[in-house]
């Protein structure tokens, strides 16, 4: 007996499930890079520098603890930005997909003509191209203004934030929340 032309039908879903697990897997692993928001906006950790140069040191420290959270406070605001631009949030969400495929949940490294890419030419070639796409959707002022709003907000934060409080729980192996010792 012959199956010409039929698709297996076991192996279809387990394949979509297994893919859509892995997926699930990797963003849950890229949002656990993001810090607790209650961390990030504690009212007691904010206070003036004394100096220009604790600006640039608690920038610097806050930047890379909060990089996750000061990429989605720019994206919020880009977003929200693009509500009153229908054609614009469209190309948006449409690249955010792009983004995901191509960058945030592959496996393997991206392969064109039988050569690898690297992550790095991958991040710029997809952010130029969604900067471009956008500036392309006539909201060029708007977009401009909303990135340049949450690189304020992300220099004002990073700067007025204190960094006594902060630890990296990969290596000194704390945990966020109430002390035993009190």
């Amino acid at each position: 007996m012959t199956t010409y032309g039929t698709i297996p039908a076991s192996s279809l879903p387990s394949a979509n499930l297994d893919y859509l697990s892995r997926a699930k897997a990797r963003i849950k692993d890229g949002l656990g890079a993001r810090r607790p928001w209650k961390l990030m906006f504690n009212i007691h950790s904010l206070n003036f520098p004394r100096t220009f140069s604790e600006a640039i040191s608690r920038f610097r420290a806050n930047l890379a603890y909060f990089r996750m959270n000061y990429a989605i406070i720019v994206l919020l605001i880009l977003f929200l930005s693009l509500l009153w631009h229908p054609i614009s949030l469209i190309v948006f969400i449409i690249m955010m997909a792009v983004w995901l495929f191509l960058y945030f949940l592959r496996d393997e490294p991206l392969a064109i003509f039988n050569r690898t890419i690297d992550d790095r030419v991958v991040l710029v070639v997809l952010g130029v191209s969604t900067f471009v796409f956008l500036l392309l959707t006539d909201a060029t002022s708007n977009i401009l203004v909303s990135v340049l709003i949450g690189a304020v907000v992300v220099l004002v934060h990073a700067s007025l934030r204190r960094t006594d409080d902060l630890y990296d729980e990969e290596s000194t192996g704390l945990v966020s929340g109430p002390s035993s010792s009190s």
